[in-house]
């Protein structure tokens, strides 16, 4: 244990472990918010679709050479949420058609293009990479970091000052509707906000791992509470603590760092499961 504590310590003295522990935390936290949401919305996907459109926008901005790829997914990634959202409204294509559509398209194309316009030598290697965050959360810069804690308090405090209408919204839309709240901006609100956490999340986890990080700590909540401000800091505080112990993990065992925390929010989800149901 003494061992392991001082290879932590000479560890935090490299600014990349600090920079990946500062995004890994808020990155965690804002997708816990807005995952409660998704589960109760059945719409947990959108996560996922979102998450190979930004694959598909990263791939484009790699081949075009922009320095600052974030320039070009989020505004994509932004716009693929409008599409989708509209495309479930569409009685010729339901909401989990277009997010299908939108997400193997997206998937295809970009990896597509990586190996037509191929700029490395190593195109599988980056993809991997992409795919499954399996390097990127360890070479965040300075600006990355303060962009990621920028979008992050966006994201928090819109959730905090709208938690009333997301929470109305997300439980009886059509009452919410009655009541005068427009559920539609909401709704839209929420993809909008869902798409700038899928952009955040590529450096943590990679493309395929997002839907995870979403959905696993507000799952692993609901196990045990039932109130939905309980299960949203319930599961605020499992994505987080789970988050932090993934990267520290990764970091000391030299593990792939998605896959590390995907690996613990599954252990986390079996866990809560049994206190559930020895609750019960």
């Amino acid at each position: 244990m003494a061992s392991l504590i001082e290879k932590l310590t000479v560890y935090f003295q490299y600014p990349f472990v600090k920079y990946a522990l500062i995004a890994g935390i808020l990155i965690a936290l804002c997708s816990s918010l807005l995952g409660v949401t998704l589960v109760l919305k059945r719409f947990s996907f959108i996560g996922d679709g979102l998450s190979h459109v930004a694959f598909g926008a990263m791939a484009v901005a790699t081949v075009v050479g922009i320095s600052n790829d974030m320039l070009l997914i989020l505004p994509v990634t932004v716009l693929s949420a409008i599409i989708i959202l509209a495309g479930g409204k569409n009685r010729k294509i339901k909401g989990d058609a277009a997010i299908a559509m939108i997400s193997v398209g997206s998937l295809a194309i970009g990896y597509l293009i990586m190996n037509v316009f191929s700029t490395s030598g190593n195109v599988s290697g980056d993809v991997c990479s992409t795919l499954f965050g399996s390097t990127s959360i360890l070479t965040l810069t300075k600006l990355d970091v303060w962009l990621c804690v920028i979008l992050s308090v966006v994201v928090i405090g819109i959730f905090v000052l709208f938690y009333n209408k997301i929470f109305a919204v997300t439980f009886d839309e059509d009452f919410a509707k009655a009541t005068g709240t427009n559920a539609g901006a909401y709704n839209l609100l929420i993809a909008i906000v869902i798409a700038v956490i899928i952009v955040l999340a590529m450096n943590l986890v990679g493309s395929l791992l997002i839907s995870a990080l979403v959905i696993f700590p507000a799952l692993s909540a609901m196990r045990i509470f039932k109130n939905f401000k309980a299960v949203t800091i319930c599961s605020a505080v499992i994505s987080v603590v789970f988050t932090a112990l993934g990267i520290l993990i990764s970091i000391l065992a030299g593990t792939p760092v998605g896959s590390t925390i995907v690996g613990i929010d599954i252990a986390g989800f079996i866990i809560f499961s049994v206190i559930g149901a020895i609750k019960k």
